[in-house]
């Protein structure tokens, strides 16, 4: 893999959808820890679509990865 040209980005908001042909990752940062107005809008910087076979095996990276995270770190909470 040639990393060279990669970018990290953080997000702590994710939502989706899917097609027959295609799953949808929205991904975004909700920085309203310090504003009272509940009407606040989270803006969506990344839109992640992978085709269902690629979906498929990043699910196992994820679920794989969050078990060793919970072995090492406790469950993390709902």
């Amino acid at each position: 893999l040639d990393t060279s040209r990669m970018k990290s980005n953080y997000c702590n908001v994710c939502n989706g959808s899917s097609t027959a042909d295609e799953v949808v990752l929205n991904l975004g940062v909700n920085q309203s820890w310090d504003r009272p107005d509940e009407h606040y809008v989270i803006p969506i910087e990344h839109r992640i679509m992978p085709s269902p076979r690629s979906a498929m095996r990043m699910r196992d990276v994820l679920v794989s990865l969050m078990e060793e995270y919970e072995a090492r770190h406790g469950r993390v909470p709902d």
